[in-house]
Order: structure tokens, then C-alpha cells, then sequence
């Protein structure tokens, strides 16, 4: 899948839990919803974005949700 698509998707899942008064509890909601429902070659495509490329175009909640929990 194209990476402006994955970040796309992640951001909205983001901006979703962003909402949470607990932003620890926000970022691991956000690692869980990609674990549940993105295959493993998303998870592993957004993984080396946020590796190779810091994430870019990625919101920081997102960055740090799968920095931490995936």
C-alpha cells in the first residue's frame, strides 16, 4: 500500500484517540487498533516509516504509539 495512504489511515485512527484524557492509554489504544486491524505488511510498511523516514507527515501521538507499543 501506498505510505501517503498509511499515514493518512494512522492520523485519522490518531486523531480518534487523541481525544483520550489519558495520552499514555491514547497511544496504547492506537497501537492496538493497528495490531487488530491493519495486516501485518501495513503495521510493518507504517514501522519503517517512523524508522527510516521519523515518521513524516506522521502526528507525534502516532509516532509515539508506535515507537512504544508496537
Amino acid at each position: 500500500m501506498n505510505i501517503d495512504q498509511l499515514v493518512t489511515m494512522a492520523n485519522q485512527i490518531g486523531s480518534f484517540f487523541k481525544s483520550y484524557p489519558d495520552q499514555g492509554k491514547a497511544k496504547e489504544e492506537i497501537a492496538n487498533h493497528l495490531t487488530k486491524f491493519w495486516a501485518p505488511p501495513m503495521r510493518n510498511q507504517i514501522k519503517e516509516h517512523v524508522s527510516k523516514n521519523a515518521g513524516k507527515g506522521l502526528e507525534v501521538i502516532v509516532i509515539d504509539a508506535i515507537q512504544k507499543h508496537l
